[in-house]
């Protein structure tokens, strides 16, 4: 299904296969028609002016770009042209970048950012499930019928109302990926991930892993259905992504989980804001 270059696209210019271009130009309007080219693409958020785990990011590019296409990439080049991007429009507060590539295209944007407010945080958040099994995982491309079918889910109402973010489900019904995050599950000291080969190896979650090292945490591959995670001593359930960081999740279609107040995952959450801020103070 062809799908526009240009996505949920925010500020007044965007650059464009070297060119700064105006969000009312003609090719503004030409790069949100749809494409039939292929397209890969990776959203990078930038906090205090500094673009999160940016050369990661770039690295899962290329990678994208090696398993279909492999036509030349110079990340190196495009990492700058991030930076310089940011500086040209005197961005300085907290958002996201999407770095976008076909064969013969380079557009760098800031989009809209589904940052969760404050207070979900405490309080997690809702979400619904959706039966679909991701084809070739960590190869990140835009494809359209997967958008359509996580569309309808997010508007989809359950007992606890509209859900925040999707739940993936594989056919056996076993929850393993966030629609557009990495799923983690709680219990006791360990904590469980889907298998590397059956998700999109996020860029948060490699430093959620990191943080798991730091905190002395058991991590184990394996999914599982909703009745098995109520059967669990103590589960305690987050997501993980560029905008999310580490969200728990609270409600999962009706099912409740008490996520926010477990020891394990609020001593996860810490370290990975650590891991974050230095980060930033390095990169500033």
């Amino acid at each position: 299904m062809a799908y526009p270059l240009l996505e949920s696209p925010l500020g007044r210019v965007y650059l464009y296969n070297n060119r700064l271009i105006s969000f009312d130009s003609d090719e503004a309007r030409m790069l949100k028609e749809p494409t039939d080219a292929v397209t890969y693409y990776e959203t990078v958020r930038c906090s205090e002016g500094v673009l999160l785990f940016l050369e990661d990011h770039l690295a899962r590019l290329a990678k994208s770009v090696k398993s279909v296409e492999d036509f030349p990439l110079d990340i190196e080049e495009i990492g700058r042209k991030a930076k310089t991007f940011l500086s040209d429009i005197a961005f300085t507060a907290d958002g996201n970048l999407r770095i976008v590539v076909t064969s013969d295209t380079l557009l760098i944007h800031m989009c809209e950012a589904n940052i969760p407010e404050k207070k979900m945080f405490d309080t997690g958040i809702n979400t619904n499930i959706l039966k679909w099994e991701r084809v070739d995982p960590n190869v990140k491309v835009f494809r359209g019928d997967y958008k359509k079918s996580v569309f309808e889910a997010f508007h989809r109402s359950n007992p606890n109302g509209m859900p925040f973010e999707i739940i993936l489900s594989d056919r056996e019904d076993r929850l393993y990926e966030g629609s557009k995050s990495n799923f983690f599950v709680v219990s006791g000291n360990r904590v469980y991930s889907a298998p590397n080969e059956k998700i999109l190896i996020g860029i948060t979650r490699n430093r959620v892993i990191e943080s798991l090292d730091r905190a002395g945490m058991l991590l184990e591959f394996k999914t599982f259905t909703v009745e098995e995670l109520q059967a669990l001593e103590e589960p305690a359930l987050f997501v993980s992504s560029t905008p999310f960081d580490i969200l728990p999740v609270t409600h999962i279609e009706g099912h409740d989980f008490d996520s926010v107040n477990n020891p394990y995952l609020q001593k996860i959450s810490g370290i990975y804001r650590e891991i974050t801020k230095e980060y930033i103070n390095n990169n500033k």
